[in-house]
């Protein structure tokens, strides 16, 4: 596949098609993975299960995605990223719904598992695809718009499980939400993909230059470990991961307990920040790109002012304010924490071999999860 006059891989509609496709995927994706919390109570009360076993549910596809993601990038590298997104989505979509079939923990435990099994490839492979389908300059705001799924898919996810379960019981809550990836997993095996990159580098001295060799394990290795601005930026992740999942966790207890408002209260403005998530992506990656035109490293220091204003924001927040001030403070801060996001993004994309982008970012997820 050869890219157009203007940067695209094959078009820019075809281009978007397939970013549709990607955007969907990544929906289901987190709506297959957080319908669970939707049905705890029906869990206990069926099974008797405890808030113990109920957080492991959670966590097993969580640490299936850590333990595999990494692999599963090398195979979407050198094999193809259609065929391995397609087979991804129908495998977790599957996954899904066989946990409306299980029977008791250890059998729901283990379908949670082939969730995150088939979800640990996919971000990587996504990424990358991305990466390759649409002109470096529009890189950070396509991956913002990209990440604005995740927290629809995220919300869309509990409210339709818990809607389904009251209604219709827990089990046609997994149902219903894994048939669209399943649909999708069929409709993204038909789409264009690019040609694996080799995984080769350019050598040459002062008087012989363009020759070029493959690269063996430690041209890879360097790849990742030689690079500055990669190393920054997975660290960074690790920050923004820690941040935003101790808000997450957090705030809904805080608001609780510092307003002394009802549990179902402080839910509803803990996930309006954190809805703020759908603008703040692709704002963040929109402001990243238009800057690039100015500034080589724009989108690296793009990521680090991100995060230092959602420093100031929530130290100023927490500390000195309280009531409508702080909470109006904290709607900004929701906006801020993750603008970070699509121009880290990139970077791990900018900055690596083309055969290499999707490792690139299973590091990064790995670096998040741990």
């Amino acid at each position: 596949m050869q890219n157009d006059s203007q940067g695209y891989l094959v078009t820019k509609k075809y281009s978007y098609y397939v970013f549709f496709l990607l955007f969907l995927l990544y929906m289901f994706n987190y709506m297959d993975r957080l319908v669970v919390v939707s049905v705890f109570p029906f869990l206990g009360e069926e099974w008797g299960i405890s808030d113990t076993q109920c957080g492991l549910l959670v966590s097993a596809a969580y640490w299936a995605i850590l333990v595999f993601s990494l692999p599963f990038s090398v195979l979407i590298d050198r094999w193809s990223r259609r065929k391995s997104i397609a087979l991804m989505a129908i495998v977790w979509s599957l996954s899904t719904a066989v946990c409306g079939f299980t029977r008791n923990f250890t059998q729901l435990f283990a379908a949670r598992t082939a969730i995150g099994i088939g979800e640990a490839g996919f971000a990587p492979g996504g990424t990358a695809m991305i990466a390759a389908l649409f002109p470096e300059k529009k890189r950070a705001a396509v991956m913002g718009l990209w990440n604005a799924s995740i927290p629809l898919g995220s919300a869309l996810g509990i409210a339709i499980g818990a809607i389904v379960a009251e209604h219709f019981g827990w089990r046609y809550a997994f149902w219903l939400v894994a048939i669209p990836g399943i649909l999708l997993g069929l409709i993204f095996l038909r789409v264009k993909d690019y040609q694996t990159v080799d995984l080769v580098k350019t050598v040459g001295t002062e008087k012989i230059t363009g020759m070029s060799r493959k690269m063996g394990f430690k041209d890879i290795l360097r790849e990742f470990t030689g690079t500055p601005s990669l190393l920054i930026t997975y660290l960074a992740f690790a920050g923004n991961t820690f941040v935003t999942t101790s808000l997450m966790s957090w705030l809904p207890t805080y608001f609780h307990r510092f307003y002394d408002i009802s549990m179902s209260q402080a839910g509803i403005k803990s996930g309006t920040i954190m809805m703020l998530a759908i603008v703040g992506a692709p704002l963040g990656g929109y402001l990243a790109d238009k800057w690039l035109s100015r500034r080589a490293n724009a989108r690296l220091v793009f990521s680090g002012l991100s995060s230092l204003v959602t420093t100031v924001i929530f130290f100023v927040a927490f500390t000195f304010l309280t009531g409508t001030p702080q909470y109006i403070l904290m709607l900004a801060g929701g906006i801020a924490i993750v603008a970070f996001v699509p121009a880290a993004a990139a970077v791990t994309q900018d900055v690596v071999h083309p055969g290499l982008r999707a490792i690139s970012y299973s590091l990064c997820v790995i670096v998040q999860h741990i």
